[in-house]
């Protein structure tokens, strides 16, 4: 701990693929000791110098000169101090890599176990593998995504109700495809009724993926006719 200022961190893009911070000054104000982790770009918002103190006890004094970026790979450590007499400012722009979102073997390792607790009703494994803003998209319903349930008590009722309605629903035959932030999951559905009439159909889910987990689950299906 230090007795310097602490450099105010203000948010200005959050999304999957960036995020966008800009960090503001006062004289001797400090970041505070991180390492990065992910690769990054500075752009100074004005003319200035930051002392750089780097593991080990080393510093250097870096000069940046307003609008002109530098962009570093991740896995730096320092902590960072403004070395200007007056307010002094610069965006971070991160380049986020989520994870699971480029790595194909670990997404469909993911996927496998989302099918897999889906022949095992298994809700509670379900939405561990959903993000905190998922949302279901029924394939029947009042909205043109047919039926939609958003939120995770939203959507955990919805799938219960998928369970309660069909005790001995399987999706069988699957097969997993993964597109980078999104995944085909094509299937036969094999169940009873609770009021017992049988019911095998083909399927698909298109999922769309977050930080690798299932963000949306958007369902279709064949309709027996006759």
């Amino acid at each position: 701990m230090t007795d310097r200022p602490q450099a105010q961190a203000t948010v200005k893009i959050d999304d999957p693929g960036v995020r966008v911070t800009e960090y503001r000054f006062a004289p001797g104000a400090e970041t505070g000791w991180h390492r990065h982790g992910a690769d990054y770009v500075v752009v100074p918002l004005a003319d200035g110098a930051l002392l750089l103190e780097e593991p080990g006890g080393g510093s250097r004094v870096a000069k940046l000169t307003r609008h002109e970026p530098y962009a570093r790979l991740e896995g730096v450590e320092h902590n960072v101090v403004s070395a200007n007499d007056d307010e002094f400012a610069f965006l971070e722009i991160e380049i986020l890599r989520e994870p699971h979102a480029h790595d194909a073997d670990a997404t469909l390792e993911m996927l496998r176990a989302f099918s897999a607790a889906w022949n095992n009703h298994d809700l509670e494994t379900i939405m561990r593998l959903s993000t905190d803003d998922c949302e279901f998209w029924a394939a029947a319903g009042p909205d043109v995504v047919g039926g939609r349930a958003v939120g995770r008590e939203a959507v955990a009722a919805a799938y219960q109700a998928i369970f309660d309605l069909y005790p001995d629903g399987q999706w069988t035959n699957g097969r997993l495809t993964a597109l980078g932030d999104r995944a085909l999951s094509e299937w036969t559905f094999v169940g009873n009724t609770v009021d017992g009439k049988h019911v095998e159909l083909l399927g698909l889910d298109i999922l769309e993926l977050s930080g690798g987990k299932v963000r949306i689950k958007n369902s279709f299906r064949k309709n027996r006719t006759g």
